[in-house]
């Protein structure tokens, strides 16, 4: 009997043709995965998407005519909140970077990054949740240190929640981290939403903005 492996279905969504196509053609090379549909801005990603041609992931640019990334993902976070959105951009402000994270993106890379970078990205937004290049990470730590939206200096975190926040900013999934920790997976999940509701944070990427914010770990 032959073994198949589902491939990860991929939507690439740029408004630029050559470079929608050309990044589509590398994302069929890589492997494991497979372009699903390519969509021109926003709203073709939405009409597609509610044809039910859901993909795993949507590689997404940021600056888009007629709906642009970042209200995109807002929607996509809304309405389809298993598609995970990788950014690809030629925007590198932290202010952007920053508010893509907190709309739901799972990644973010420019578009000067080295293939065997994106497919690396992927593969970790697949398996771990969540991809922070070292430029992103500066990027965040960046932001974090002007960032005045939120007061969240008096929540009180006990040892385990600190620690499970360390390992949050590994490459490690939930389940290594509750394994590093010697609890069940169970409880490593309790303690990522106890989190969520005390740090007022929705993702993994705000724990782990929240854990370098609060100088918990460095990167």
């Amino acid at each position: 009997m032959i073994k198949t492996t589902k491939k990860i279905l991929v939507a690439v969504t740029d408004d630029h043709t050559l470079m929608r196509n050309a990044l589509a053609r590398l994302v069929n090379t890589l492997d494991g995965y497979s372009v699903l549909f390519e969509a021109d801005n926003g709203k073709d990603l939405r009409a597609k998407i509610m044809q039910h041609l859901v993909p795993d992931i949507v590689l997404l640019d940021v600056n888009m005519p007629e709906i642009d990334g970042f209200e995109t993902t807002k929607w996509l976070q809304k309405n389809y909140p298993q598609i995970k959105v990788l950014v690809l951009s030629m925007m590198s402000d932290e202010g952007t970077i920053i508010k893509m994270f907190r709309l739901g993106a799972k990644g973010y890379l420019l578009k000067n990054t080295e293939p065997a970078e994106l497919k690396l990205a992927l593969d970790a937004i697949i398996n771990k949740n969540v991809y922070l290049s070292e430029y992103v990470s500066a990027k965040l730590v960046s932001g974090l240190n002007k960032d005045a939206d939120r007061d969240v200096s008096e929540v009180v975190l006990n040892d385990k929640e600190r620690e499970f926040l360390r390992w949050t900013c590994s490459e490690l999934s939930y389940k290594e981290i509750g394994e590093k920790m010697f609890v069940s997976a169970r409880t490593a999940d309790d303690y990522r939403q106890s989190l969520f509701t005390k740090l007022k944070v929705h993702s993994r990427v705000g724990l782990v903005m929240y854990a370098i914010k609060n100088s918990i770990v460095e990167l």
